[in-house]
């Protein structure tokens, strides 16, 4: 590793037209001499600090630091609004079956009734427009996430990836998700 610096350092010096070490008389002291001018050298002044003065230092410097832009100056465009919402469809759907099953599997220990009859018993009691809003609720999620799965399939096999293709299936899957809703929503 140092011969190779070395070696770096002595190709340079030689371009740069700089006297070599044996020339400087500096042969015991090389590795000071092979950094030559291009040394930086800084004085080091410490003291003793508190961890909570090191703290408030700390804290002071990130408050000087600049913040990215974020999205706040950005235009919403179907690509990264299609990628957010699809992550977080598959965080509440999966989130939801293991709150479900959580809750059907403790459901014995605490008296509760989570089974098929008693669900499907309650929910039929309901109006039919809280029913209907009700599994559109739970429908949007799970066919968004699907056909958006399904285009992220393409994807994968390197198919519509023009900027026009990305956002012409963008707003289709859009589309098909909310007519696929309703109609799952419809179902009686």
């Amino acid at each position: 590793m140092f011969a190779t610096r070395a070696s770096q350092q002595a190709l340079r010096r030689l371009t740069a037209g700089q006297p070599s070490i044996t020339q400087m008389g500096l042969t015991k002291f090389a590795p000071a001499a092979i950094a030559g001018a291009s040394m930086q050298i800084r004085p080091v002044a410490t003291h003793k600090m508190t961890p909570e003065d090191s703290l408030q230092i700390l804290i002071a410097q990130r408050k000087l630091r600049p913040n990215s832009p974020h999205l706040t100056i950005y235009q919403p465009q179907i690509p990264w609004i299609l990628s957010i919402t699809h992550r977080i469809t598959g965080s509440v759907l999966s989130g939801g079956f293991y709150i479900f099953g959580s809750l059907y599997l403790v459901a014995p220990l605490f008296g509760w009734h989570i089974d098929s009859a008693s669900m499907a018993a309650a929910f039929g009691s309901w109006p039919v427009v809280a029913k209907v809003l009700t599994k559109f609720a739970v429908a949007m999620p799970f066919s968004f996430h699907s056909w958006n799965g399904i285009r992220h399939l393409f994807w994968d096999m390197t198919k519509g990836f023009a900027n026009q293709s990305v956002i012409r299936t963008g707003w289709f899957v859009v589309g098909l998700s909310i007519v696929s809703s309703f109609g799952l929503a419809l179902i009686l």
